[in-house]
């Protein structure tokens, strides 16, 4: 029987029992069900636990990522309760494991400053989990509940006595829900340094059983801080050259708002400013990073009129100016944080403005007046960036009056596709004229532009924004994307509405020379082009490393196991190795066009690696310490990696 639109009645409304809507659509709790997604599902647990210790009575948390990329939480706080609920007539434990909106969050009494305040973390957990069990140490006893997909296999236990207390919660995703349930050591050891800064004092020791020495023993590692914020930003702008011997501590409470903040100057041109409310990393920031830049603009633009630097230097300032060289973290307390979203990335209480732009203000002006040698560098870099600024809009202008003005505006080595619909547009930025060629003849020219490059561009981390426009291959690379930049009085801001392509490929040579050319044309998306790799448009193209022949046969390969695996099967025919060829491509010369588009270029036989930012904070860190000037971060990180580095010579 075939459904019609008039069959819409009382028996098409479906009622989502207990969490069956977190698994009918898993993306409205935890944001997605890919990777990001997977690691969430560790800070609901981590965050209940953090919760324990605002509270005061957690001192420890434990990680454990096992063989089979199962996870263990373990913490040493009050235990959840596992008494019997007098509404829902069954244990407390029960309730807030199979429970949406349950927990002691909103509770102010239990938690006056939690995380977690929709209440649906852990019951997330539970439902998006093949199995989970839970065990809890509390009141000298330790009590026991294992669920499948969020549904109790047995009622809560009484298992034995116990010393302890605590709660240890072990979960294995569900790989029907999740598009991968391989954990990412980096990201959870980049999130756990980030929490141990936010909440000093308390300690958190992370195991992963994959990950073994050459003695058997697994990776571990243990986060702890003493100094807080300060060693966080300290530890951000580890790989830049600082122009101030400590960073500014600001400390305070307003508005029953308690507000840290640590910033400091470097000689470099970025801005890094991270922000937190009760240890929830807001992304897209809000109301208390409003705060601290009112705040620095206000208190710096006073100061430097009444010291008469800026009178001198004789040049229009903008907020823009006094954040160049800028390293703050912003960590705010509030008991009843209004977030925009259910992911939580962007603070809504306008409150904490007031809270945020008053602490900082007064710390501030204090420590302008009690240090003017430090107060005179900071002023300085303000008109340095204030100069560079006016120099980088008549760059831009420029080059963006060029394009007006030419009939056709586009780059003359840009060889552009028919097709007009942005979102069926491909543009791959070659390394060389030589392999640029070569693509031009093996694309199919409806939807795939290419764009050569001509040698290295410009590194931008090490450069004034007025420089980038006087890079040819810069310029030819925001022309051909057609987007405009620094308009609407914002000297960062990017418009992507005319943006020609939504999908930009970066396809370089598989040498040394090839890797330098991809990570600075990173840098350059990274810092100036960075909503391009949020909205998910920038890939890397991955060509074959070897050809495989034996006779009339022929297998391209990615991986050296993929090239021994097909040298080894191609032998077996008569047991004659030297019957087999291997070619190794150093460059994508070495392709003619008909290889490049079967192994590189053909959208169903290709494999694209999508660019995307798993954390904000990493990549900050490694894009200074890679391409900025600081030469010992760069020595120390080539010594630690140095063992999984493979020459080929």
């Amino acid at each position: 029987m075939t459904r019609t639109n008039n069959d819409y009645s009382a028996n098409s409304i479906q009622v989502l029992e207990g969490l069956e809507a977190v698994r009918k659509r898993p993306a409205m709790y935890i944001g997605d069900v890919g990777i990001k997604g997977l690691h969430h599902l560790i800070w609901e647990v981590v965050d209940n636990a953090i919760d324990e210790s605002l509270a005061g009575y957690c001192t420890k948390i434990g990680i454990i990522i096992h063989e089979d990329n199962t996870i263990t939480v373990w913490d040493n706080g009050r235990g959840i309760p596992t008494e019997m609920h007098p509404k829902e007539q069954k244990s407390a434990l029960e309730v807030v494991m199979t429970i949406l909106h349950a927990g002691g969050k909103f509770d102010k009494d239990t938690y006056k400053i939690s995380g977690g305040l929709h209440g649906v973390g852990v019951s997330c957990v539970n439902a998006l989990s093949t199995h989970l069990e839970v065990t809890v140490y509390r009141n000298g006893k330790i009590y026991k509940q294992a669920y499948a997909q969020g549904i109790p296999r047995y009622p809560v236990q009484e298992i034995g006595t116990t010393d302890l207390r605590g709660t240890t919660v072990h979960f294995i995703p569900d790989s029907s829900i999740f598009t991968t349930t391989v954990y990412n050591l980096h990201t959870i050891v980049n999130r756990l340094q980030e929490l141990a800064y936010l909440n000093v004092g308390l300690q958190m020791q992370l195991e992963d059983l994959r990950e073994r020495d050459e003695q058997g023993n697994p990776f571990s590692q243990t986060f702890h801080s003493e100094g807080g914020l300060l060693e966080f930003v300290a530890h951000l702008d580890s790989t830049k050259v600082a122009i101030m011997p400590m960073p500014i501590l600001v400390e305070g409470e307003k508005n029953n708002v308690v507000v840290q903040v640590a910033m400091t100057y470097n000689t470099g041109y970025s801005e890094t400013v991270v922000s937190y409310v009760n240890n929830i990393h807001t992304i897209e920031g809000g109301m208390h990073v409003t705060g601290f830049r009112r705040a620095l603009t206000r208190t710096l633009k006073s100061y430097g009129d009444k010291s008469g630097l800026l009178e001198k230097a004789k040049i229009e300032i903008v907020g823009d100016d006094f954040r160049e060289g800028l390293t703050a973290v912003i960590s705010v307390k509030v008991a009843e944080p209004q977030f925009e979203g259910q992911t939580k990335t962007k603070l809504g209480n306008a409150e904490v403005q007031s809270a945020v732009e008053s602490c900082v203000g007064e710390v501030l002006y204090y420590y302008l007046e009690e240090h003017p040698k430090e107060a005179k560098l900071i002023i300085n870099k303000v008109i340095i960036a204030a100069q560079a600024r006016q120099a980088a809009r008549k760059a831009r202008e420029m080059v963006q009056r060029k394009n007006v003005l030419m009939s056709n505006s586009l780059p003359g080595k840009l060889a552009d596709c028919s097709e007009r619909d942005p979102a069926l547009c491909e543009l791959f930025l070659v390394e060389g004229d030589s392999a640029g060629g070569t693509a031009k003849m093996g694309r199919n020219r409806r939807f795939q532009a290419i764009l050569p490059l001509k040698g290295k561009i410009l590194n931008v981390e090490k450069a004034q924004s007025y420089k980038i426009y006087d890079n040819e291959q810069v310029r030819n690379m925001i022309t051909a994307l057609g987007i405009s930049m620094g308009t609407d009085g914002n000297e960062q801001a990017i418009h992507l509405d005319k943006l020609r392509y939504h999908k930009i490929v970066i396809m370089t040579d598989a040498d040394v020379d090839g890797s330098h050319i991809r990570t600075l044309i990173l840098t350059f998306f990274f810092r100036y082009m960075r909503d391009i790799i949020e909205k998910g448009y920038l890939y890397i193209a991955s060509p074959p490393l070897y050809l495989v022949k034996r006779d009339k046969e022929a297998q391209y390969c990615w991986t050296e196991a993929e090239k021994e695996a097909w040298v080894t099967q191609f032998s077996l025919k008569d047991g004659k190795t030297d019957a087999v060829f291997v070619q190794r491509y150093k460059g994508l010369g070495e392709m003619n066009e008909i290889q490049l588009w079967d192994t590189t270029m053909d959208p169903t036989r290709r494999s694209l690696k999508q660019v995307t930012i798993a954390s904000a904070l990493a990549a900050e860190h490694l894009f200074s310490m890679l391409m900025g000037d600081e030469v010992p971060p760069r020595r120390e990180f080539i010594e630690r990696y140095a063992k999984y580095a493979k020459l080929d010579i």
